[in-house]
């Protein structure tokens, strides 16, 4: 995929902000709240977006919302520990992992097919780099041990990169349809994924 213009890369970066700031406050969703999307930026963003920069930009707004839904809008600090400095590596491996496959993403049902697979191996490993360091690290508990840490991974772990992999196939359902149905510029006619 080649890299966006100006303006679009201004709009989409926009866009996930905007996602970003109305999602982070719910890991999960429920009936009134849609699921954290941020998992699912990172790799967007590093599908799309790819410099260096946005996507410190990205990890300095995450920690601008977390900031100010603890200290101004009653979401718990439980995971504000030292573990929480891992954040960004945990979002570079989602950012890279999207960097890495924009060349390979051509609008293909092969390349979408990478994308979604790359998006489950990429949440995968940024859920184990953050829950791991919160489990090892945060001193939230008082025994840690192996068994303990794999059975809540297997319990938590799915539910993250659920809502990342929902955020990416909207996303690229959103692309395809855009190709397929918007004007290429200069000829009038739909363009093909």
């Amino acid at each position: 995929m080649k890299p966006l213009s100006r303006p679009l890369f201004t709009a989409v970066a926009a866009l996930f902000a905007l996602l970003m700031i109305g999602t982070r406050f719910s890991h999960f969703g429920d009936a009134l709240h849609l699921p954290d999307a941020s998992m699912g930026l990172f790799f967007l963003g590093g599908l799309y977006l790819r410099k260096h920069l946005a996507f410190l930009g990205f990890v300095a707004l995450s920690v601008l919302i977390d900031w100010y839904s603890v200290s101004y809008a009653g979401v718990s600090d439980f995971c504000i520990t030292v573990a929480y400095s891992f954040l960004p590596l945990a979002y570079a491996v989602l950012w890279y992992a999207g960097r890495l496959l924009a060349p390979r993403f051509d609008g293909s049902l092969a390349s979408h097919a990478l994308v979604f697979a790359g998006i489950v191996v990429g949440a995968t490993l940024s859920y184990a780099i953050s829950n791991g360091a919160f489990y090892w690290l945060g001193g939230r508990y008082t025994e840690p041990n192996m068994d303990q840490y794999v059975q809540r991974f297997a319990q938590w772990a799915p539910l993250f990169v659920r809502a990342a992999a929902g955020y990416v196939l909207a996303a690229q359902l959103v692309q395809a349809l855009v190709f397929r149905f918007a004007p290429r510029a200069g000829d009038g006619k739909t363009a093909s994924a």
